[in-house]
C-alpha cells in the first residue's frame, strides 16, 4: 500500500503539476479541518498529495461515495489515499454525514471537505452548505484552514474521463475557528471569505 500511495502522489503532481503555498499557516500534525473551493475530481487526490508526508498519512479527504466506487480503479484510488466515502443519496438522521465524519476522525485525523457540496467550475464559489458549522460546532478545538486550488478544472475539465497535465496552484491560509455568538449564516460567509481572500496572496 505504501509503493502504490507513493505513486499516486507523483501521479497527482505529474497531472496537476501543483505548487503549494502556506500563508500564516505551517504544516502540522495536529487534527485540522482543511476546507476549500471544488472544481474538480481530482481536488481531494491533489490536495491531499500536496500535503508533507506525515501530514497525508494522518489526513482523510471526505468524496462522494457514488463517484469513486464506480470502477476497480477508482474503488483503488480512493482506498489508498484513505478516503471517507460519504452516500449523498441515503442521507440518513440517525446517521447524519457529520457524525460519521467525527467518528471516523477519532482524537487523530484530520479531514479534506468541500463546503460547496459540489463542483463548481465557475469563477465565484457558491455559498457553503451547514456542515464546516455543524463540524465546528461540534469540534469546536479543531483547526479550519481554509485552502483555495486554482486552475483544478482546467485540469480534469466537467464531463471529461482523462486529466490533461497543466500548472496548478495550492494556496493554504490561516486557521478559523467558530466564534462566540456567531451564526451559521455569519461563520459560513467568513469561511468562504476567508478561501475568496487566498486567491490575491
Amino acid at each position: 500500500m505504501q509503493l502504490t500511495s507513493t505513486l499516486l502522489v507523483a501521479t497527482a503532481k505529474i497531472i496537476s503539476g501543483y505548487t503549494i503555498r502556506w500563508v500564516d499557516c505551517l504544516p502540522d500534525t495536529c487534527q485540522r479541518i482543511y476546507f476549500a473551493n471544488h472544481t474538480s475530481h481530482l481536488d481531494a487526490l491533489v490536495l491531499w498529495a500536496s500535503l508533507p508526508r506525515e501530514i497525508r498519512e494522518l489526513t482523510r479527504p471526505v468524496a462522494a461515495k457514488d463517484y469513486w466506487e464506480k470502477g476497480w480503479l477508482r474503488r483503488h484510488i480512493a482506498k489508498t489515499f484513505n478516503a471517507l466515502l460519504i452516500d449523498r443519496n441515503e442521507v440518513k438522521v440517525h446517521q447524519s454525514p457529520i457524525d460519521l465524519m467525527i467518528r471516523e476522525m477519532k482524537d487523530c485525523y484530520s479531514l479534506i471537505i468541500f463546503p460547496e457540496g459540489r463542483r463548481n467550475p465557475a469563477e465565484e464559489m457558491i455559498k457553503f452548505k451547514s456542515g464546516l458549522f455543524y463540524l465546528a460546532k461540534k469540534r469546536p478545538d479543531l483547526e479550519l484552514v481554509p485552502v483555495y486550488l486554482d486552475n483544478m478544472s482546467r485540469v480534469l475539465p466537467r464531463g471529461e474521463i482523462l486529466p490533461v497535465p497543466l500548472l496548478s496552484h495550492i494556496t493554504i491560509g490561516a486557521p478559523i475557528w467558530l466564534e462566540k455568538g456567531e451564526t451559521k449564516h455569519q461563520f459560513l460567509d467568513r469561511a468562504r471569505t476567508a478561501i475568496i481572500n487566498l486567491k490575491d496572496c
